[in-house]
Parts: C-alpha cells; structure tokens; sequence
C-alpha cells in the first residue's frame, strides 16, 4: 500500500512525519507543494487542503490532515517502536514537551503569520525576525528548565530512545538556528537535538535532503 507524503522541504511539520514515518521504517515517496511559489494557495491544493498547509499523507485512499494527528496516526498504525512511554505520567510529561513546540512556538513561526508580521503589520525583514526570535527563544527557555528538572535515563528528551518530543524537537531546533539563534543556549536541548540528528532516521528526513530542497 502507497504511502505519499505531500509537504514542503522546509515545513517543521512535514519534517516531523519525515522523522517518524523513517523512525517507523516505513517506506513513503514524497510529493512537493512549493510554499515559497504560492502552490499552497491554488485550487488543485485547496482541494485537498482547504487551510491551504501542508502536510497531508495521503495512505490506501485516506488523505490526513494536521502533523498532530497523523503522527498519533502512526504511531498506532505501526505500533513499534512506540513515539511514548508506557507509564501514563510519562506520557503526560512527554506530549507537553511535544505541545510547548507544537502548539505555542510553532504556530507564532509559521510561514503565513511571519509574512502577515513583515507584510500586514508593516514590520518588514527585522520585524519578522524579531518576531520569531522572541517566542522561540520564550518557549525554548521553558522547555529547557522542563527537561533539566526531568529524571532522563537517556540521551534523547524520550529516555533511551527517541520519541515524539524529539520528533518535535529537530525541526525546531532548525528553525532556530536558521532564524539565528544559537541552541547552546538551551544546553539540555542542544545535546538532545545533537544526539537525534546523529541518527541515520533524522538524518535522512533533514530538509537539506529532500528532493524539493533548494541551493
């Protein structure tokens, strides 16, 4: 059965189910959608995506939505290696590292809402730029003191082995760096991020890799 992966290569969110769908070994071909183009924005795309976003992975005829769900989505389609903890408390602790990024730092950095700083509200280049910089820098400082104070068995912010925090995490820390920030400030962060990006399933989900990925 085809699994397709619609994205862009520098989405965070696309790059996440890159991550998890390598982490899974599941074997997926990718379809671009140019963000930098508009494409997002044209009737064939709406058609599928009314919010005009990507990603959508598209799976024996179902076409989902939002990386949220479809990573819970995989995680349940293929259960092993699994994305969380048995212990319900782990758990818990791991889905609010997850959402810390993926619900109050990645919305603020989005494509849409960066050019709606430069464009809209007339801020320009360095007003986006400061934009970004302000709430990543804000959620990363908590997320930092979280799993400082956390008992970790591992190297990955999952334990041993990685999982959906630092699922959340890689992309993350790649849009930092590209809006430039410097990781070794949030130290616990960095070595997490450095220690997931050594692997061969985040390595080859790197955006620089993709078949869209632009000089």
């Amino acid at each position: 059965m085809t699994t397709t992966l619609y994205g862009y290569w520098r989405s965070s969110a696309a790059y996440r189910l890159r991550i998890a769908l390598n982490l899974k070994d599941v074997s997926y071909q990718q379809v671009a959608v140019n963000l930098k183009e508009g494409e997002q924005a044209g009737a064939d795309w709406l058609a599928i995506q009314p919010q005009g976003l990507v990603p959508v992975l598209e799976h024996g005829g179902d076409r989902l939505l939002q990386s949220p769900a479809i990573l819970e989505w995989i995680d349940e389609t293929w259960p092993d290696p699994a994305f969380l903890p048995r212990d319900a408390a782990e758990r818990c602790r791991i889905r609010g590292w997850a959402s810390i990024i993926g619900c109050d730092i990645h919305p603020l950095q989005n494509l849409r809402v960066l050019k709606a700083v430069a464009g809209d509200l007339g801020q320009g280049p360095e007003g986006m730029k400061a934009w970004a910089q302000r709430w990543m820098t804000s959620g990363l400082d908590a997320l930092e003191t979280l799993v400082r104070a956390a008992p970790r068995t591992g190297e990955y912010l999952g334990g041993q082995r990685p999982g959906l925090a630092d699922i959340y995490l890689v992309p993350q820390a790649y849009n930092a760096r590209r809006w430039g920030l410097d990781m070794a400030d949030w130290p616990a962060l960095a070595a997490a991020d450095a220690a997931c990006r050594a692997l061969p399933a985040f390595d080859a989900a790197a955006p620089e890799r993709q078949p869209d990925a632009e000089n």
